[in-house]
């Protein structure tokens, strides 16, 4: 399997149907659809309003520490299984804080899968906090304070939830404070969005990498600088096919993106709702581009130079693609 790492998935977009009718029989966590089959059967989405409508509401079957641990686990074990070395995952704690939930549950239910993760499947894994930019900035920064005490648990912080309306530029101040404490910062911008929101996310927040980013290639000269400065784009195909930011895997944005010297990188996003994860991903690029292996290798070696590992990693990482790539028949 080719190692890559995943640099753009939600820990509550991977609650499989099946786990979380368990989890809601487990909290007796009142669900309409309590059927695995029958729940996965109305995943199909008009846009993202609609589908986080669904997502949320789903999310209240999350309850205590040993659910965190369950979904972290599960998404672990199904990466181990997609090549993934690295993964960098993202976390609303404002969706559990609203639904009762402490964060010293969240937190030790992902961290004690995470370090699970690390011994049973060799995946070098950490959590990026995200806000609800729909939720606004006040309760952002309220978000990041009440994170702070758990500081030495996560190492970024992003942007995500319904984004047009809700403009990078309001979030600076949150901003400035994650980078006052050091952490790393990304954020959301031109999935629902245009290019404006990517210079914006870039002009006032000063991420270093975007999440998403496909409406860039609008703009002739953000694309200039994406290439120039090699600003990693989190890319993820499936879900703008299953969201309607394009009709088609055919129509995606992400060869014109390569061929234009971006740093784009794969990955899953909500792999539970939107038909697949991060090798799910790639198996359709393949078929809808016709990628070869050393195209497929070339957007793995995107993914680690796009992560936020140690130096010495992304270089282990990187041998591995070689090595991958030398096996595999011409």
């Amino acid at each position: 399997m080719l190692p890559v790492a995943e640099l753009h998935v939600h820990i509550e977009g991977t609650l499989e149907p099946e786990l979380l009718v368990k989890l809601a029989a487990r909290n007796g966590a009142p669900m309409p659809i309590l059927d695995a089959a029958e729940l996965r059967a109305t995943y199909h989405f008009g846009d993202l309003p609609s589908f986080l409508s669904l997502y949320y509401a789903n999310l209240r079957v999350l309850k205590i520490e040993a659910d965190f641990y369950d979904l972290a686990s599960a998404y672990l074990t199904r990466a181990a299984a997609a090549g993934v070395r690295r993964a960098e995952i993202f976390f609303d704690p404002q969706t559990h804080l609203a639904n009762g939930v402490r964060l010293e549950e969240v937190f030790g239910g992902l961290m004690a899968a995470l370090a699970d993760g690390a011994r049973d499947h060799g995946i070098s894994a950490d959590l990026i906090v995200c806000f609800l930019r729909d939720l606004g900035a006040d309760a952002a920064d309220a978000a990041l304070r009440a994170c702070l005490p758990f500081r030495d648990k996560f190492i970024g912080i992003g942007l995500d939830s319904a984004e047009v309306g809700y403009p990078p530029a309001l979030f600076t101040k949150v901003y400035r404070l994650a980078a006052a404490e050091g952490l790393r910062l990304v954020a959301h911008a031109g999935e629902e969005g245009g290019p404006d929101y990517v210079r914006e996310a870039l002009d006032e927040l000063h991420v270093e990498r975007i999440d998403h980013g496909v409406r860039s290639v609008e703009d002739p000269e953000l694309v200039a600088r994406l290439r120039a400065e090699q600003i990693p784009l989190t890319v993820c195909p499936l879900s703008n096919v299953a969201l309607r930011v394009v009709g088609t895997l055919g129509d995606h944005m992400l060869p014109g993106m390569l061929d234009a010297g971006l740093l784009a990188t794969v990955n899953s996003d909500d792999p539970a709702y939107f038909g697949g994860y991060v090798d799910d991903n790639l198996a359709a690029l393949r078929a809808a581009f016709g990628y070869d292996d050393a195209r497929l290798a070339a957007l793995a070696r995107n993914s680690f130079d796009a992560c936020f590992a140690p130096e010495a990693d992304k270089r282990r990482w990187k041998a591995e693609v070689d090595g991958w790539l030398a096996r595999t028949p011409a």
